[in-house]
This record gives C-alpha cells, structure tokens and sequence, in this order.
C-alpha cells in the first residue's frame, strides 16, 4: 500500500494552494475515475485535494431558458431538479442514466467533464448545446474545452466551477450502453435552437465527443426522425474495438439520432 496524504479544501483558492503544494497532486470530486485508477494501480498521486464541500460549486441556477450548474452538483442531482426538467429535459434525462444509482449518487458533472472520457455522456450535451465551461481562472467553450481523449483545455491548478448554457427550443439524447459499464458505445445529443441545429456525438469518435455535418445537415432542413432516412456517416475516424467496429458504429450514431430527435419532439 503506497501512502497518500488526503486535504478537505474548504474553498476554490484553498483548492488551489494545497494542489500546488503537492509533489503529485490530483483534485478529487466524485472519484468515480480517479480511485478505481488508484486501487489498480494506474494512477497513484502523492496527495488528493478533496473538492466536494465547496459550497460555492454546488447547485442549479435557472433563470428564464440561462442555466448555471456548479461543477459539485451529482448526477443526480441534475437529474431530478424541477427547474432544470422545465426548460431542459434532455439534459436532466442524460443524468439519470449515467452509470447506476450509486454513481449518480457521487458522481460529479465538473468531474466527468474534467476527466472527459470518450464515452462520457457530458460532452455531447455541452457541444451540442454550445456550452461555456466556467473555471476558477476563465471561460471556455465547450468546443475548445474538449481537446481529445481525456485531454481538456484545463491547467494544471485550473478548477471546473461550473457550466453554462442557453436552453434550446428543443433537445433529446440517446445513446447505445455497453450492458457492463453503461457508457455510451454511441450517444448523440440533437439541439434545436432558433437559427440552427446542432448535433453532437461521443462514445465513437476516436478523438473524442465531435459534431455530425451530415445529421446536422439534414436535421436543419426539417427537425424530424424521417430527415434522417438515407442519411450515412462515414466510418473513418470511428472508434473499432472488441464492443463494435467503426462500421457498426456509424450505423449506430444515425439510429441513436432518429431516437434522440423523436425524443426531442415529444
């Protein structure tokens, strides 16, 4: 057993000075990556700068279709706000099937993001809805916060405090779960907004959460399931591993964008 020395940051500065102090220091907030990566071995930092009892990251602000989620708020609890289910119920619908109860019971949206695994379900929501990524230093959109497999824009001693977004007219997510993890084999999140429709998709694509032209394309020139008959993405640039091929997967991103816009519609 190697050592590790634990600190309760009571704020995002005080997160920020005892990160720096570290020889090998890691933020903490759920964990749902960062300590199984401990137990195997894969990961083993000097010292872990616990993140969940900074008040100011908590909770959901919703005023008029403007949403503010702090980077401490669960899964679930972004999944059952009333508030939020009111002027977006793609996003709400997105956190609850992350993983299982006990995972959206900790798990934090700053820190899936932060981690953003390719098949994270997140990242397709905040690119298809032109997110902006708050940290304790600027913000980022979310189309240069994404930047590959499990790389982000972020600095070392650079903090998620929050996300922000604009509610669209109308939004839907689905995705292919893997029956083991519950990640997304393919996920795509569709946004309808007044002048445009934006599509993103993660869980495929080999650098990561990207947009679909093609889907885009279709959906722009009518907001319906049936827009997307025909319609083909290219397999080039798919992830293939021993879940699905690149080919499989393609296919997948159109069947998940049929059921995420007839979501969207109601």
């Amino acid at each position: 057993m190697y050592s590790v020395t634990y600190h309760r940051a009571s704020s995002v500065a005080d997160a920020v000075k005892l990160v720096k102090k570290g020889e090998d220091a890691k933020f903490l907030s759920g964990g749902m990556t960062l300590l199984p990566a401990m137990k195997t071995r894969l990961a083993a930092p000097s010292d872990l700068v616990d993140l969940c009892h900074i008040a100011d990251m908590k909770g959901i602000k919703v005023s008029g279709k403007n949403v503010t989620i702090g980077a401490g708020t669960t899964h679930g609890e972004v999944a059952s706000n009333e508030k939020l289910k009111a002027v977006c119920a793609a996003f709400s619908d997105l956190a609850a099937h992350i993983g299982d109860p006990a995972v959206r019971h900790k798990g934090t949206i700053g820190g899936s993001i932060a981690n953003n695994d390719p098949a994270a379900d997140y990242p397709a929501a905040l690119i298809a809805l032109d997110a902006t990524v708050v940290t304790n230093k600027r913000e980022i959109a979310a189309a240069k916060f994404f930047t590959g497999l499990f790389e982000t824009a972020l600095k070392d001693d650079e903090i998620v405090t929050a996300v922000k977004f604009t509610a669209p007219a109308k939004a839907g997510y689905e995705k292919f779960r893997n029956p083991a993890s519950r990640y997304a084999m393919t996920g795509v999140f569709v946004a309808k907004g007044k002048d445009d429709v934006r599509v993103a998709v993660t869980g495929a694509g080999e650098d990561g959460v990207f947009r679909s032209k093609e889907i885009e394309a279709a959906l722009s020139k009518k907001f319906d399931a049936s827009a997307l008959e025909g319609v083909t993405v290219p397999a080039k640039n798919l992830m293939a591993d021993i879940h699905a091929s690149s080919d499989y997967r393609a296919a997948l991103v159109v069947v998940m964008a049929k059921r995420a816009v007839a979501k969207a519609n109601g």
